[in-house]
């Protein structure tokens, strides 16, 4: 720094160029700090921390050098937050992912860190067998969310905590948490039933319970579908409907008919008895599942379509099932 030539440069690029310009310089010279402090001074803009300091950093693969860097200037990071949550957005834009997570830890962000984890358990897989081999990622998503908790606890009635990580209730965590142990019960299960052949998966993506109420529902009807009977994924299945609030009748129905369509007729008679055991089923449920996969499958065994039949209660019901052409 102390070259003649150096500080020539200096001079004029201070005097008659921009800031991303001498950023930059100092970047190419090795001169990280100074570029940091040039950009904290001048009031930056994000644009120019991320074309001048962070893709240098990373794409050479300094970027601990540079995390180190920003908690020596500032231990709090606050300094440098818009710049943090700039630099996981383009993270994000670009699949960078990996770079993205180890960014996200050294930012505490724990619920982002969680969010990444999720991502790298699910993204593109194809069948519970790869989620299976997948499930470290889910718990580390739950240490990073346990770490929030602690920190939240612990900070409570204190300064407020840091504005660029994201913040969310105890009572949302835990919810999450819960999700999570749930998801790994699943795919333990749908995994063993894979490898056993009694589950095949056939829609992509591949339904989890991070996706909307449809996909929760779908993962509900493969994990009764997916044992060797309805009974052996029944309790699993009944947590997700009951967690979730889902509608149970309409997932039951649903199972009926793939049921009827694989023409696993004792099979509808278990669902019927795990549903009427669950203690939660109204009265009509039995029925409603019945004349659903009744009057949607017109080929039904004579024999199996009287099983069927006899297994309604409502007389009403019983009678306009009968009066059917069949």
């Amino acid at each position: 720094m102390n070259n003649t030539y150096y500080q020539e440069c200096l001079f004029y690029l201070h005097n008659y160029s921009t800031n991303l310009a001498i950023i930059s310089f100092y970047v190419r010279h090795s001169c990280l700090r100074e570029a940091l402090l040039h950009l904290l001074n001048k009031e930056s803009p994000p644009e120019v921390f991320i074309e001048g300091i962070f893709q240098p950093s990373y794409k050479s693969g300094k970027l601990h050098t540079l995390e180190n860097l920003l908690e020596s200037i500032d231990p709090t990071l606050e300094s440098w937050g818009k710049y943090l949550i700039a630099a996981c957005q383009h993270l994000q834009k670009k699949n960078y992912y990996h770079i993205l997570y180890e960014l996200q830890q050294f930012m505490k962000d724990q619920v982002r860190a969680a969010m990444t984890c999720i991502r790298f358990f699910s993204h593109k897989a194809k069948s519970y067998t790869e989620l299976g081999e997948k499930l470290s990622w889910l718990l580390k998503a739950k240490d990073h969310l346990k770490i929030y908790l602690q920190e939240t606890s612990r900070s409570s009635g204190r300064k407020k905590t840091t504005f660029f990580r994201k913040k969310m209730t105890a009572a949302d965590v835990s919810r999450h948490m819960n999700t999570l142990q749930l998801q790994m019960e699943v795919t333990r299960f749908l995994h063993r039933c894979e490898s056993a052949g009694t589950s095949q998966i056939t829609t992509l993506p591949l339904p989890t319970l991070f996706g909307n109420n449809h996909m929760k529902m779908d993962v509900a009807c493969k994990v009764m579908l997916g044992g060797k009977n309805v009974e052996d994924g029944f309790g699993i299945a009944f947590r997700v409907l009951q967690d979730f609030q889902l509608d149970a009748a309409m997932t039951y129905c649903r199972a009926a008919r793939q049921l009827v369509e694989k023409e696993k007729y004792s099979e509808i008679r278990q669902l019927l008895k795990c549903v009427s055991e669950s203690g939660v089923a109204a009265k009509s449920d039995g029925d409603t599942i019945l004349l659903n996969c009744l009057e949607a499958f017109k080929r039904i065994p004579p024999q199996e379509l009287e099983g069927l039949i006899q297994a309604i209660h409502n007389d009403d019901n019983k009678v306009s099932i009968v009066s059917k052409p069949w």
